[in-house]
C-alpha cells in the first residue's frame, strides 16, 4: 500500500451517522458538508429532522475523495472527474491502489488527442487504418462530426472561462 494511504475498515452497518463517517474518513463534518456540494455521487439520505445518513457506499465514495484529494492531491474538479470516471467504469471505489496499480500496470491510452488536449483540431483530417468508423463515414456524416467538435470545443472554452472566473471570485471572498 502506498505510503500515506491506510485500509479503512468500514463497520458492516445499513446507516452511519455523521459522526461516524468523520471517524472513519478522518475529517470534519463541514468538510463532509461540503464534499456533498461538490460530489454530486455523495450525496446521504436526511431523516425528518434533518439529520444525515450515510449509508456503506457513501462512506466508501467519502474514503475515495480523501484519498484523491489529500494523498493523490487532485483539485476538487479533478477529483470529480476522477470519481465520476471510475464510477462509470463500473469500479466501486477504493482503499488504495488495485492489485494491477500496484504491479505496474496500465492500459494502453490512445494517443490521439482527446477533447481537452491543447493541440486537439478538428478540421485536421488523421489518417485511420483502414476499417475504423472514422472511413465509414461518408462526407456528411464526417463533416458533422467536425460541425459538433467545433461545437464542443466553443463549450469547452466557456468552460473554462467560467471556472477561472469562479475561481477568482472565490479568492476574492476569501
Amino acid at each position: 500500500m502506498p505510503i500515506g494511504q491506510t485500509a479503512v475498515v468500514i463497520p458492516e452497518k445499513i446507516y452511519f451517522k455523521i459522526g461516524e463517517v468523520c471517524d472513519l474518513v478522518g475529517v470534519q463534518a463541514h468538510v463532509l458538508r461540503y464534499w456533498e456540494t461538490e460530489f454530486p455521487m455523495l450525496s446521504p439520505q436526511k431523516n425528518r429532522s434533518g439529520q444525515r445518513s450515510y449509508r456503506r457506499r457513501d462512506v466508501e465514495i467519502s474514503v475515495r475523495i480523501k484519498e484523491l484529494l489529500y494523498d493523490e492531491m487532485f483539485t476538487i474538479a479533478g477529483a470529480r472527474k476522477k470519481l465520476q470516471s471510475e464510477m462509470r467504469d463500473g469500479s466501486k471505489p477504493r482503499n488504495g491502489h488495485s492489485e494491477a496499480a500496484d504491479a505496474g500496470y496500465a492500459p494502453d491510452r490512445d494517443s490521439s488527442p482527446g477533447l481537452f488536449d491543447a493541440e486537439l483540431d478538428v478540421n485536421e483530417r488523421a489518417e485511420r487504418p483502414p476499417g475504423t468508423h472514422a472511413n465509414l463515414l461518408s462526407e456528411d456524416g464526417r463533416e458533422a462530426l467536425r460541425s459538433l467538435g467545433s461545437q464542443l470545443l466553443e463549450l469547452r472554452e466557456m468552460l473554462k472561462t467560467s471556472q477561472t472566473e469562479e475561481a477568482s471570485e472565490h479568492l476574492r471572498n476569501n
